[in-house]
């Protein structure tokens, strides 16, 4: 049996061919594409479609001169598809009753954490899982180190006001992160620097404790106290 790490390389070689061909997008499902794989196919194909029409594909060889358009553009189509889904998931969580802080914590965090997890299984099934542990480590801090401050800055230079950055009992939020930061690097000291079953398994865990007394704290299950 052939394993299915050589079979998604065999695949992911195939992709770049045919990129490295040139070919046209036919807008049509792969032949021999299953059930499962055509409806991700037309989910996503209005996205694709979109990109397609607006930015230069680079991959083309002719196409390789405009690689500073397609990486502006790349970033303003973030910037806009990043905008439609945190208003998508504020008015889902009004229609639904679901207050804000609760969209950011779950369904938020979870969809903007997607690609750092396909892109860490992938790592780790090539047996790369310090690049893997890393890509996720290295991507929270950018987001903390540069995604939260560019935008005050922003708004600083262009409305000349400070941006007051506050919340409910904030000290406390940050002291349970540190506790949850030393249970994950205890855990991980615990397993001998190895990822294993056992691993995975109490990270499943410290995450529904982390989101049970987020949520508990945020309904008044749980008190709430304020520094």
């Amino acid at each position: 049996m052939v394993p299915r790490l050589a079979i998604l390389e065999e695949k992911m070689k195939e992709a770049e061919d045919v990129v490295t061909r040139g070919e046209k997008f036919s807008g049509c499902p792969p032949r021999g594409s299953s059930c499962t794989d055509v409806i991700a196919f037309f989910v996503v194909l209005p996205l694709v479609l979109v990109l397609k029409m607006s930015l230069p594909d680079v991959k083309v060889e002719r196409m390789e001169k405009f690689f500073l358009v397609t990486f502006v553009g790349a970033i303003v189509w973030i910037g806009v598809f990043s905008f439609f889904t945190v208003w998508f998931a504020t008015t889902i969580g009004d229609v639904f009753g679901i207050p804000p802080a609760v969209m950011g914590l779950t369904f938020l965090a979870a969809g903007t954490s997607i690609p750092d997890l396909l892109t860490s299984v992938i790592v780790a099934r090539a047996g790369e899982g310090d690049m893997a542990v890393s890509s996720s480590i290295g991507s929270n801090i950018f987001d903390v180190l540069v995604g939260l401050p560019l935008p005050w800055l922003a708004f600083c230079l262009i409305k000349g006001e400070t941006v007051k950055v506050g919340a409910d009992s904030l000290f406390l939020s940050i002291l349970i992160l540190f506790v949850m930061l030393a249970s994950v690097i205890g855990t991980v000291a615990i397993n001998k620097w190895r990822m294993t079953k056992c691993l995975g398994g109490v990270m499943f865990v410290l995450y529904a404790i982390f989101v049970a007394q987020d949520l508990g704290r945020t309904y008044g299950y749980l008190p709430n106290p304020k520094f």
